[in-house]
């Protein structure tokens, strides 16, 4: 039953029996052959077969959690239960500032309890990574953390929280935050990505419509901009800027401080001892270190 199983999770996760069987290797005939034998052997109709789409019953909904943690917990079974046995590999997405801040260190602790682990980094921004998990294309997503509320097959681990600061080029006089923004070009973080939907909600409680002279989601090209003269910005305080001598000037927000919150993102389904060891490098730090 657990090849049944597998292959339900197929559909359900490409929506046709065509897509699933070039996902599983088996023709459409033979998916479609398992899963009646499946919905016989539940006593329960997993599909509306209306039009093409494989698409969800009531009873397939509530099915298909159930599925993916009980082919976790068979997984789980031949897995080594000591770290250093441990030989599979981890596919991490993460954005680019988790990748030259949290990462680096993390990798270092975790590679000294589980060398034989071949690690695949795949860099993307949010709401790509978040859909990669939810696909099962990758084992973990390190972002920022979403404004909605996420899939039950989803869970989420909190990691840290980076202050935003306004950012002005060198030269640039003032130190209210609030009148630079009325007065000087604006390099927006971009309003597409998780981040930048914090700085637009902020300019709106500010009652603030500043002269916008890029949008960009790159935080290393917004800085760049800024210390060249283009503008200000409202950025996280994280990425490589905050490790090289100052190019310019940060005014702190203060009262009106607001945090980009970063977290780890996994299937429920998925839990095994070199991500949980990853999860925990990730969220402390070596004796003597700071927080990250």
């Amino acid at each position: 039953m657990i090849r049944e199983l597998k292959t339900f999770v197929a559909v359900a996760r490409y929506g046709t029996f065509a897509a699933a069987g070039l996902r599983v290797g088996l023709t459409q005939s033979a998916v479609s052959a398992q899963m009646r034998v499946l919905e016989q052997s539940l006593g329960v109709r997993l599909f509306d077969r209306s039009g093409r789409s494989a698409v969800l019953s009531a009873g397939g909904r509530h099915a298909l959690p159930l599925a993916e943690q009980m082919l976790g917990l068979y997984a789980q079974m031949a897995l080594p239960t000591a770290l250093e046995e441990w030989r599979g590999e981890l596919k991490i997405g993460a954005i680019a500032s988790v990748q030259t801040g949290l990462l680096p260190e993390a990798l270092v602790r975790f590679r000294a309890r589980a060398s034989q682990v071949e690690l695949k980094l795949v860099p993307g921004v949010s709401l790509d990574l978040l859909g990669q998990v939810d696909a099962g294309e990758l084992d973990l997503a390190l972002l920022i953390r979403p404004p909605f509320e996420l899939p039950k097959e989803l869970m989420q681990v909190d990691l840290a929280r980076e202050p935003f600061v306004l950012i002005a080029p060198p030269g640039m006089e003032g130190d209210d935050p609030l009148q630079l923004l009325r007065e000087q070009p604006f390099v927006r973080y971009d309003r597409r990505s998780f981040g930048g939907r914090q700085v637009e909600r902020f300019l709106r409680e500010q009652r603030l419509a500043p002269r916008e002279a890029l949008e960009l989601d790159e935080l290393e090209a917004i800085v760049r901009m800024v210390e060249c003269g283009l503008g200000v910005s409202l950025i996280p305080r994280a990425g490589l800027w905050c490790q090289r001598p100052q190019t310019l000037r940060v005014v702190e927000l203060g009262e009106l401080t607001f945090h980009r919150e970063l977290v780890a993102i996994l299937r429920r389904a998925q839990r095994q001892p070199a991500l949980d060891w990853l999860l925990q490098c990730l969220a402390r730090p070596l004796p003597g270190e700071s927080d990250l």
